[in-house]
């Protein structure tokens, strides 16, 4: 795993909706106001997802699950005082670390198209737009809940894909 993350220990969860709170913070300028109701960290720790952390106490997030038997990342958040120092790279790498070492085909996630810090930078990250004849059920039902949740309201949205090759052990 890249340095610096860890899995996250039950003691840093209570912290993670304060990190994700601060991240969506950043999207007001942009007209980007989100709905209220859990966070995305609280809904996914209640869910089991997996979480890497980055900092110690935590600074970023990377909260991940399977859908559609890949590895998809649900969010990646950072405290707004410490983007661009290389964190949200880092917890990335780490996700896609993690989808090779289970044997992952590769990642998906949802995101803004538009937004600098969302599709643009997952792009020049390698990712692509993943065209709609290629999501399976999975994604399918993300995207239709995203339309009901309203986010699909606040700008346009995009599933995008980067594939992984599995390590050899």
């Amino acid at each position: 795993m890249e340095a610096g993350l860890r899995v996250a220990r039950t003691a840093d969860l209570p912290s993670l909706p304060g990190i994700e709170e601060s991240a969506d913070g950043m999207f007001a300028p942009l007209g980007i106001v989100f709905p209220a109701g859990p966070t995305v960290i609280e809904v996914m720790i209640e869910e089991g997802a997996d979480i890497l952390v980055a900092g110690d106490p935590p600074v970023g997030f990377a909260a991940v699950r399977e859908v559609d038997g890949a590895a998809h990342l649900e969010q990646i958040a950072v405290r707004a005082d410490q983007v661009r120092k290389g964190v949200g790279s880092r917890l990335l790498a780490g996700v896609l670390a993690r989808a090779a070492g289970a044997g992952a085909p590769g990642v998906s996630l949802l995101t803004f198209r538009d937004v600098p810090w969302n599709g643009p930078w997952y792009a020049a990250r390698g990712f692509e737009e993943l065209p709609e004849e290629r999501w399976g059920p999975g994604l399918r039902d993300h995207w239709e809940a995203e339309v009901r949740a309203g986010l699909h309201d606040l700008g346009p949205r995009v599933v995008m894909w980067a594939p992984v090759r599995p390590t050899v052990s």
